[in-house]
């Protein structure tokens, strides 16, 4: 049995909602364990409500948790990642569907962070370092009009 870190346990109990019906925390401690998590009652009631869980009535009549699909999406609005990137990045730069970003000392993390959440859907992901980042693009689309609009929204 293995004590999974909060984002990994969260992400395999949403996962759990969305492939199944669970209608109690118990169910809910009992299927971790059948994937060898630990957890206990009161950590998965804490992480139903992180998650922004509700019960929902399903066929049957019985029911069942549920994340709504705004709430796994934690997606940040347009103008929280607009104020990120004109706030912290000082310098976009692309190659192939890569594109980089520099920020100050100590806050590359933020950026990826801001761009992770807003899920724009040609960035399929980043990496951060101290003060750079990188952005993989879709590859359809390529760095040079990812990079365009990011620099945009940085005001460069």
């Amino acid at each position: 049995m293995a004590t999974l870190g909060k984002p990994q346990r969260q992400h395999r109990i949403a996962k759990l909602l969305e492939d199944q019906a669970v209608s109690s925390q118990a169910q809910l401690v009992e299927l971790l364990a059948a994937d060898g998590i630990v957890a206990t009652q009161a950590t998965v009631s804490r992480d139903l409500e992180e998650l922004g869980a509700v019960k929902v009535r399903i066929p049957g009549g019985t029911t069942a948790y549920a994340v709504p699909e705004h709430a796994k999406e934690s997606r940040a609005p347009d103008d929280h990642l607009r104020r990120v990137m004109g706030e912290f990045v000082v310098d976009v730069a692309w190659s192939g569907n890569i594109v980089v970003l520099r920020s100050p000392p100590g806050s590359a993390h933020v950026v990826a962070s801001a761009l992770d959440r807003a899920g724009l859907p040609n960035v399929l992901g980043t990496v951060a370092g101290d003060d750079t980042l990188i952005a993989i693009c879709a590859e359809g689309t390529g760095g040079a009009a990812v990079a365009a609009e990011l620099a945009s929204l940085a005001g460069l």
